[in-house]
């Protein structure tokens, strides 16, 4: 099983400790440092210098590169491979996140269209050939490493770590969980709508981590998380979202906190979770979720 596997080799579980202390060091140190500030008005300044492709190969290249520091850590610090950071399986099932990136990738261009014709006042159509070709490409090469970065350090790196040293799958999964939505504390989006979007994040961050548990893998989560990052991006913008790009449309209505922030959490995630349960056989939910981890032999 996905945490249960690690047992069988000799894990130094202080070496877990690191990255998650030098990450969550820097988003403490980002969020002070950005105290007081108009993150909005920073965004449109830095816009204004270097662009919309510029500005967002700025913010998202770091993160991509971050994918690469955890990789390296795993592979010679811990000695681990990446197949146990990834997956309990022989092999990295792709058809898995292949699936997962189609599923939710369709179901978010389908509501895109319903949301454009239902209220066409609140978008704009900005598609530029030229300048969308250029990002499409921007975003292909970054965006799958940022969001990859993203869950081999959360639903990778942490998770694994965090049940190692506490023997339990819902210790992992809750404070996981709660430390992917604080790190997008200091996006646009929470100056914009307020707190409140916080119980998105942590729903998705909750979502993510129940994939991974009821899978014994992150492919699930992966496909997922590019599917919403990068698609999400290609389709629609606005003046006040992390990603400011060269979509095809943008969201002009006034952001407003309501009862559509929940939708994702309380309606498609379930209906994901029934999808995913169903193609791949679930089973023991209870177990999986929080049940203990149980001991295996560990090899000398």
């Amino acid at each position: 099983m996905y945490i249960e596997q690690l047992q069988k080799f000799k894990i130094n579980l202080w070496s877990y400790t690191i990255i998650p202390f030098l990450f969550l060091a820097l988003m403490v140190t980002i969020f002070i440092s950005s105290e007081g500030v108009d993150t909005n008005e920073v965004m449109k300044k830095t816009i204004e210098k270097y662009g919309i492709n510029g500005t967002f190969v700025m913010l998202v290249a770091p993160l991509s590169f971050l994918l690469f520091i955890v990789l390296f850590y795993n592979k010679f610090i811990q000695n681990n491979s990446l197949r146990i950071l990834t997956t309990s399986r022989p092999k990295i099932d792709w058809s898995r996140v292949f699936f997962s990136f189609g599923v939710w990738g369709g179901i978010t261009i389908i509501t895109t269209i319903i949301g454009y014709y239902t209220a066409p006042e609140d978008f704009v159509i900005q598609f530029n050939p030229e300048k969308f070709a250029v990002f499409v490409i921007l975003a292909f090469v970054l965006i799958p490493f940022q969001a990859s970065f993203e869950e081999y350090l959360f639903r990778g790196h942490m998770l694994q770590g965090l049940g190692l040293a506490t023997k339990t799958r819902w210790v992992p999964l809750l404070v996981t969980s709660f430390l992917f939505g604080i790190m997008h504390i200091g996006n646009p989006e929470v100056d914009k709508l307020g707190m409140i979007i916080m119980f998105y994040y942590i729903g998705t961050g909750l979502f993510l981590g129940i994939l991974t548990l009821m899978d014994e893998g992150l492919e699930l989560a992966l496909g997922f998380h590019a599917a919403n990052n990068l698609i999400g991006a290609l389709l629609v913008t606005s003046d006040w979202s992390a990603f400011q790009t060269h979509s095809i449309l943008k969201d002009i209505s006034v952001p407003s906190a309501n009862f559509q922030i929940f939708i994702p959490i309380l309606v498609f995630f379930p209906i994901l979770l029934y999808i995913f349960s169903k193609k791949y056989k679930w089973s023991n939910w209870k177990e999986r979720l929080f049940g203990n981890i149980k001991p295996i032999q560990v090899s000398e």
